[in-house]
């Protein structure tokens, strides 16, 4: 007997792409083959940065599960976050609810017309958190890019946003610097779980123009995770205040690292591309 197909719902949150399967009922567990197929072009879903299972949890209002492109499972996705927390906003008329991850718990409240605040938590700061194969002082890592006399990156920041970052602070942007230079770093062996690379150009104290070369995903219009983590490297460097505007490819998000409790906060936009059905295997 032919199983139903499966519905989903097409979002984006500044332009970060994604696939929201709602599991409650039945589980989502696709193979890593499997997500690569659906995010192929044959498949007919337009393509995709991550693909999201939203699953019951005993602790939570629902629990998140993260594939990217490549059939990566991956921790967590800030800009998911705000996209499945307005979903579950609407879905209880609730005022915030509680979105579990690998990463650990998150919070996502109401901030205007689909706009949402998500709680990133506290950004860990440590070597062995982000994780880094050896001890280094993580505001301004031994990590760069070209001739050794003559590097065209170098001395980044790296953060754990439940998923590991490293920020170069830079004015070089364009897709092929991007590209070449976040492809080289993704899987330096400096970073045993690989990394989300971050080209950060501060314009002023409380605006940074970013791009992102996501592990597993590669160049995005967005990365909430990766906001966050550009916010607080620039901050631990002096190089911003704790608040800035981060413009992404995809639109603009707003970071705050919270001086008071030590966590990130990111409120951003969502929106609905389409609903429709995946393709049956």
């Amino acid at each position: 007997m032919t199983q139903p197909a499966r519905p989903y719902i097409r979002m984006n949150g500044a332009g970060n792409a994604f696939i929201v399967v709602q599991a409650f009922e039945e589980g989502f567990h696709p193979s890593e083959e499997q997500v690569r197929a659906l995010a192929a072009p044959a498949a007919g879903l337009g393509g995709f940065d991550q693909l999201i299972g939203v699953e019951p949890s005993e602790s939570a209002d629902a629990f998140m599960r993260v594939w990217n492109a490549d059939g990566s499972m991956v921790e967590t996705c800030g800009n998911a976050l705000r996209c499945v927390g307005w979903l579950l906003l609407e879905a209880t008329d609730k005022e915030e609810v509680v979105i579990d991850t690998l990463a650990g718990p998150t919070t996502a409240r109401r901030a205007g017309d689909h706009q949402v605040t998500v709680d990133m938590g506290a950004p860990r700061l440590n070597w062995d958190q982000v994780p880094l194969a050896e001890e280094m002082d993580t505001r301004g890592i031994e990590l760069q890019v070209g001739p050794i006399d003559a590097p065209v990156l170098h001395t980044p920041g790296a953060v754990s946003m439940g998923n590991p970052h490293v920020v170069f602070f830079t004015d070089q942007q364009d897709d092929a610097f991007v590209r070449g230079s976040g492809s080289l770093v993704e899987h330096h062996p400096l970073f045993p779980e690989a990394v989300n690379v971050g080209f950060a150009n501060i314009i002023d104290r409380d605006h940074i123009r970013l791009r992102v070369w996501e592990r597993g995903a590669g160049l995005t219009l967005a990365c909430g995770t990766g906001a966050c983590a550009a916010l607080v490297a620039t901050a631990r460097r002096g190089l911003t205040d704790r608040k800035a505007t981060v413009v992404v490819d995809g639109g603009e998000l707003v970071i705050e690292w919270d001086e008071a409790s030590g966590h990130v906060f990111m409120t951003g936009p969502v929106e609905i591309e389409r609903t429709g059905f995946l393709p049956q295997a």
